[in-house]
């Protein structure tokens, strides 16, 4: 979660975030993959996935019964994936094993994307799926959302300020943000932020994201996240849309 520029620094963005948990177990694997094929695809979506369950185990992904990717870690981030449409079955396997923890046949549309994250503990887990959006931010800026994606953390308020200021006499930029709530896209001048993640109604600090540069004209998602097993100390990640 993160970021922002002071001149917007009074916005309250939140959105819940739409769990459709078919897509995502297709995406998910299928997009860590790039894999699957057969003779009613018509297009490609593009994918990409974040390994945000803490405490999932590795896991081994079959597409189409093919054992697609093996031993997948807790924080793997995908690359932008071509994932062929139509109808995909898709098996996710404990590492190592036949046992199946989530078998599906989807349908995945053409000229879709989408970043995916697999959230909370396993014994919860569920997809968190985001689209990406197709608007630039245009020379000089740099396009953002926030996700807190940290199951283990309660609910906060997100700063963004100068590098060297203070957040004592700011004012959070999102506000009581509670697990699995998404900013909508900021637009901002690019540069150097500090980023800064306190409990909700106070200035203690949950995540000092430091200082974070947003490159011009790029697109990002910030996301809490904890630490790996489940939770503290959490951290932020930054995914490169």
């Amino acid at each position: 979660m993160m970021l922002v520029f002071n001149t917007i620094k009074k916005m309250r963005m939140k959105s819940k975030i739409t769990n459709y948990i078919s897509l995502v177990l297709l995406i998910i694997f299928s997009s860590l993959t790039g894999c699957g094929s057969d003779g009613d695809s018509q297009g490609n979506a593009t994918l990409k996935v974040i390994h945000n369950s803490p405490d999932a185990p590795n896991v081994d992904v079959l597409v189409d019964n093919s054992v697609a990717l093996s031993n997948v870690p807790y924080g793997a981030i995908s690359n932008d994936l071509p994932v062929e449409s139509g109808e995909r079955n898709i098996s996710v396997n404990v590492a190592g094993t036949k046992q199946a923890v989530i078998e599906a046949t989807l349908d995945l549309e053409e000229n879709s994307k989408y970043l995916i994250f697999a959230s909370d503990v396993v014994s919860q887990i569920k997809p968190i799926v985001l689209i990406s959006t197709s608007n630039k931010p245009g020379a000089g800026n740099s396009s953002f959302r926030v996700l807190h994606g940290a199951p283990g953390a309660p609910a906060v308020d997100v700063y963004a300020v100068a590098p060297n200021a203070s957040i004592q006499s700011e004012t959070p930029i999102l506000s009581n943000v509670k697990f699995g709530e998404s900013s909508a896209y900021l637009t901002v001048p690019n540069g150097a932020y500090k980023v800064q993640v306190t409990l909700a109604g106070t200035k203690t600090v949950a995540i000092d994201g430091g200082s974070i540069t947003l490159g011009d004209g790029a697109i990002y998602t910030v996301y809490a996240k904890d630490n790996v097993g489940g939770g503290a100390p959490f951290s932020l990640g930054i995914v490169v849309e």
